[in-house]
C-alpha cells in the first residue's frame, strides 16, 4: 500500500530503527566537485534542504565540509551521509576510512554511514567495522547502499546492528517492488537515488500526462510517487531552480488511479550498475 493523502513538508523526518530522524527528501552529490559542489550544497541549504549524501569516492567532502563550516546553520540541523568505497572496505581500512572522511569533511560525526557498494569476502567484515563506527559515535546511524537479497541475507544473519537504510536506485521504472516489500519488514527504509532517471523518462506519456494533471514538472511527478511509497529521495542537482523545483512537491497528492499508473512503469531501467553483478 502507498501512503494516501500526505501531508508533507521540507521539514518533515522518518525515524529510523534506532531512533534517529532523516529528512524525506535531500541533495544527492555525485558528480559535482569543487566550486560546483559547494555552490549546490549552499544553495540547497538556503531552499531548506537538510539531507546531503555524499560518499568518499566522489571526491567532494572537502567542498561539503567548507559549506557546513560557512554556513550559519548549526551542525545538528543537517543530516550528513558518506560511504565507505569498495577498495576501502575491510576491518581495518573501513575504521581508517571514517576518519579521513571526517576529516574531510571537517566534522566530529556524520548522521548516516554506509557500505556503498557489496563486496563479495569482505561484507561482514566491513559491517562489524561499521558496527564499532556506529558504538564509538562517530556515525549516529550506519547502513548499506546497492544491496540486493543476497547481500542483505548474508548481513542480517550475522549482524549485531540492523542497517537503518539501504541506498538503492529506485523510480517507477526500476520498481524493486521485491526489495521495497523485503527492507519495509525488517525496517529498513529505502533511499532512492537517480529517482529523476537522469531526465531519460521524463517524455514518457504517462510522466506527461500527470505532469499536466497535476500542473507539475516531470522530476516532481516521479519525486512525489517515491515520497508517496515512504521512500526517501536524493535527486542530484548542481542548477539552483532544479534544486528548488525537486523540494517543489509538498502542495499535491498522486491520487490512486496516478499511483496504479506509475507503479506499471517499470522496465528494470538502471542507470547504474546491477547488484547482482557484484555476487561471487
Amino acid at each position: 500500500m502507498w501512503v494516501k493523502k500526505l501531508k508533507l513538508n521540507i521539514d518533515t523526518k522518518i525515524e529510523l530503527n534506532n531512533g534517529i530522524k532523516i529528512p524525506i527528501i535531500g541533495l544527492g552529490t555525485w558528480a559535482l566537485n569543487g566550486k560546483v559542489a559547494y555552490n549546490a550544497v549552499s544553495w540547497a541549504l538556503e531552499l531548506g534542504y537538510r539531507l546531503i549524501d555524499t560518499a568518499m569516492i566522489y571526491e567532494n567532502e572537502r567542498s561539503i565540509g567548507n559549506v557546513i563550516k560557512d554556513c550559519e546553520i548549526s551542525r545538528e540541523e543537517i543530516f550528513i551521509t558518506t560511504k565507505v568505497w569498495k577498495s576501502d572496505q575491510g576491518y581495518n581500512k573501513t575504521l581508517q576510512a571514517i576518519d579521513r572522511s571526517l576529516k574531510n569533511l571537517n566534522i566530529e560525526y556524520v548522521d548516516l554511514y554506509l557500505i556503498h557498494w557489496p563486496v563479495p569476502g569482505k561484507t561482514l567484515d566491513t559491517w562489524k567495522a561499521l558496527e564499532k563506527i556506529y558504538s564509538q559515535g562517530k556515525a549516529r546511524s550506519i547502513g548499506v547502499s546497492n544491496y540486493n537479497f543476497h547481500f542483505l541475507n548474508q548481513l542480517m544473519n550475522n549482524a549485531d546492528v540492523i542497517p537503518v537504510i539501504n541506498q538503492v536506485e529506485f523510480s517507477p521504472f526500476l520498481y524493486q517492488k521485491d526489495l521495497l516489500d523485503y527492507c519495509n519488514s525488517k525496517k529498513i527504509y529505502i533511499e532512492a537515488y537517480t529517482p529523476l532517471t537522469r531526465g531519460e523518462r521524463f517524455d514518457h506519456p504517462t510522466i506527461v500526462k500527470l505532469a499536466k494533471k497535476h500542473n507539475k514538472s516531470a522530476a516532481q511527478i516521479l519525486i512525489r510517487w517515491g515520497l508517496q511509497r515512504n521512500i526517501i529521495e536524493i535527486p542530484k542537482s548542481g542548477n539552483k531552480s532544479h534544486l528548488k523545483e525537486n523540494i517543489n512537491v509538498f502542495d499535491f497528492n498522486l491520487d490512486d488511479n496516478d499511483m496504479r499508473e506509475l507503479d506499471i512503469l517499470n522496465e528494470d531501467l538502471r542507470q547504474v550498475d546491477d547488484p547482482v553483478l557484484y555476487v561471487g
